[in-house]
């Protein structure tokens, strides 16, 4: 699953497809203000073909791949393929031209050279919360800012210094470059640098669910999506459960808006796929069905700098 890429699949017309899109008046690759061109006629008449890559963000990589089988279903003459191979590689990949969307669970501008960040056009597709994980025999369920901090810059080792077992604590880290380690450790260490690997450092979030599930003593974060009480136990901060009505108002504070970027020249079937992420149908029910809030239910923003402000 986290290694999926769509195969080539041949589409519809785009009498559903970009039908749907006209009167919307969603953000496009190019023009953010300029709604869907064209009416149902002119969307009957025409047919949408192209190819549309992405990379990025593994977190909501799920969410992606279900939208676009959604949307190759409508459209049967477009592809949608990609891999979740982080934050960086997706924006690095999107401003150089590899990719036609690049998943990121940060702003570009947090990754990019400011040059390369302007070419792109941002897409705040969902958000998404995120939370500490432990090994199903840790008995520790609830950690303060604080403690995770210790837990995540080495200075904690025992899960005894925080009210558990008298074992060492295995860490398992994410690499750098990934989004949800960036979001992780701005909400845990704010912007003080923090340069502790841990015991392993994973590549997705796919790999954190194996790994943490077959350590003992293990900690590790991931975003609500990929919790799996079957395997490992998602853990309270400060007491707040990490559940979507708790991020809705900063209540719980490690969370994350997705973005979808894509060059401002982007080619057609790239913008239909992005509106297509903000229609009803997408925002309406699917991202809520594959663990994620829709924007529109939050109550707070954040910007680039981590700010969260009321809305």
């Amino acid at each position: 699953m986290f290694e999926y890429n769509c195969s080539r699949r041949q589409f519809l017309g785009l009498a559903g497809g970009v039908a749907a899109f006209a009167g919307l008046g969603l953000a496009g690759c190019g023009n953010s203000s300029t709604p869907a061109a064209g009416s149902a006629e002119d969307a009957a008449a025409s047919t949408l073909t192209g190819e549309v890559t992405y990379d990025g963000a593994s977190s909501f990589q799920a969410l992606v791949e279900a939208a676009a089988e959604k949307f190759m279903d409508e459209n049967p003459d477009v592809s949608v393929s990609g891999s979740g191979n982080g934050s960086g590689t997706g924006l690095t990949a999107v401003a150089a031209g590899t990719v036609t969307i690049g998943n990121s669970d940060v702003f570009a501008e947090e990754k990019l050279e400011a040059a390369d960040a302007e070419k792109l056009v941002d897409h705040e597709v969902a958000v998404v919360g995120m939370g500490p994980v432990v090994s199903k025999n840790v008995t520790v369920d609830d950690l303060t800012l604080e403690q995770l901090k210790g837990i995540f810059s080495g200075a904690i080792t025992n899960w005894s210094e925080v009210g558990g077992d008298d074992a060492k604590i295995v860490v398992l880290n994410r690499k750098a470059g990934s989004g949800t380690r960036a979001t992780f450790e701005s909400a845990v260490f704010g912007d003080e640098e923090n340069t502790f690997k841990g015991d392993a450092e994973l590549d997705k979030s796919g790999d954190v669910q194996t790994q943490i599930a077959a350590t003992d003593n293990a900690i590790s974060y991931l975003d609500f999506s990929h919790f799996d009480d079957s395997k490992f136990n998602a853990i309270k901060v400060g007491g707040v459960e990490p559940k979507s009505e708790n991020v809705y108002d900063n209540s719980f504070v490690i969370w994350a808006t997705e973005h979808m970027y894509c060059a401002k020249d982007a080619d057609e079937a790239t913008t239909a796929f992005l509106e297509y992420m903000l229609s009803d149908e997408v925002q309406g029910s699917l991202v809520e069905e594959q663990g994620f809030i829709p924007v529109s239910e939050m109550k707070v923003t954040k910007d680039a700098s981590g700010k969260v402000s009321t809305k």
